[in-house]
């Protein structure tokens, strides 16, 4: 048998004690937190302190540096006891990547290091009222003025936008341009005047966690805040962020599905009807194994898209795959546990109705899965052409 490396030793090592930190840490109050829909700023404190924010950051910049499989293993941990916590970071770090894989060096040395540590945190200022999955149909506009862009319009679904410092804001700097994608330019906008944060939303899930609308009133951002010095590179910029984003809502429902299939492991052999543990009766054992095979299958495309990022590969397609299989498998998991719970799945003293909450989500986010298919199968006719 080969040795592991010190580094995989390390990342083993970091990987079990997110795992330990979320048992003792995140469980207790995980229910308090959803049901009171409230922030949790203290475990924000202590994702501060595990250098979570700065998990895939260089460690040139004062990150961890973690590969993206490292990453996925730890967001598959958190999501699996409470997965709302996960996309603090995620958010953050899709924000700092587009930084650090295509911002100027002034940029990356200005906001990195602070990003690391989690004293800036960051947010995705893509989505709008009107374009979702469609980014190419945003409105916001940013018009320059000397060595200032002036910038109006809204975004929605803000992740991070209450409680964090500011966004990497996806814009039009020609709103004329055709094809539309070569007019759309990012921004690094902080919370100065004329950045304005609405409301927070009310969920049905994914709670505690801050998703705000954001509108922008003749917003003025420095000339130094366009990410990598170049209008019209917003769109590429931001695709190549979303290939991370989709690995880490890929990790996050395996991670969900691990969860529900864990508690519905123990309800089943904690609970009897017909004089027998639940476990024994045929229909319950068919829904466990396929929710075991589900969450094997889909960590296992997690996995594959993961190293094909860490090699600097092309991954949109298994990407595309991952997200789309971990978030159908939490989805799965989470409907097929409130079945073996039964009556009991729809109290709140009972953590699975949680999981059923939060799990739509991961079918929606980071482009929905019908999107998703699309991508695939225009991915699959490029890479097999007759």
């Amino acid at each position: 048998m080969t040795m592991q490396s010190r580094s995989e030793q390390d990342d083993l090592a970091l990987i079990d004690a997110i795992e330990a930190w979320a048992e003792k840490e995140l469980r207790p109050v995980a229910r308090q937190f959803d049901l009171a829909d409230e922030y949790p700023h203290e475990i924000v404190e202590q994702m501060k302190q595990l250098g979570l924010f700065g998990a895939t950051i260089g460690e040139q910049y004062g990150g961890l540096g973690l590969s993206a499989w490292t990453y996925a293993q730890i967001v598959t941990k958190v999501a699996s006891v409470w997965m709302a916590p996960s996309g603090i970071f995620n958010s953050h770090l899709i924000m700092a990547s587009a930084i650090e894989r295509y911002g100027t060096e002034e940029q990356k040395q200005k906001y990195l290091p602070r990003m690391a540590t989690g004293e800036f945190r960051g947010s995705i200022g893509l989505t709008e009222p009107n374009a979702g999955s469609d980014l190419q149909a945003i409105r916001t506009v940013a018009k320059k003025q000397g060595d200032e862009y002036v910038i109006n319009g809204s975004k929605t679904w803000i992740t991070n936008s209450l409680h964090g410092h500011g966004t990497l804001l996806l814009v039009k700097t020609d709103p004329k341009a055709d094809p539309r994608y070569k007019g759309m330019s990012l921004f690094i906008a902080e919370k100065t005047e004329g950045f304005i944060v609405g409301n927070k939303l009310k969920k049905l899930g994914y709670r505690s966690i801050d998703s705000c609308e954001l509108s922008f009133q003749d917003y003025r951002v420095p000339v130094a805040n366009l990410v990598g010095g170049q209008e019209g590179q917003g769109f590429f910029q931001i695709a190549g962020g979303l290939e991370l984003g989709r690995i880490n809502v890929a990790a996050r429902g395996v991670g969900i599905g691990e969860g529900a299939l864990k508690m519905a492991l123990r309800y089943a052999q904690e609970r009897s009807t017909f004089g027998k543990p639940l476990w024994n009766h045929q229909a319950v054992q068919l829904k466990l194994a396929d929710m075991a095979t589900q969450v094997e299958g889909a960590r296992q495309l997690v996995k594959l898209a993961s190293l094909k990022h860490d090699a600097g590969e092309r991954c949109d397609l298994e990407a595309a795959m991952a997200k789309l299989a971990g978030s159908e498998a939490g989805a799965f998991c989470a409907q097929e546990a409130m079945r073996i719970f039964g009556g009991f799945s729809y109290s709140v003293e009972y953590e699975i109705e949680r999981y059923y909450r939060d799990c739509m989500l991961m079918c929606i986010g980071e482009g929905s899965n019908e999107i998703l298919r699309t991508i695939i199968a225009k991915q699959l006719i490029e890479r097999h052409k007759i």
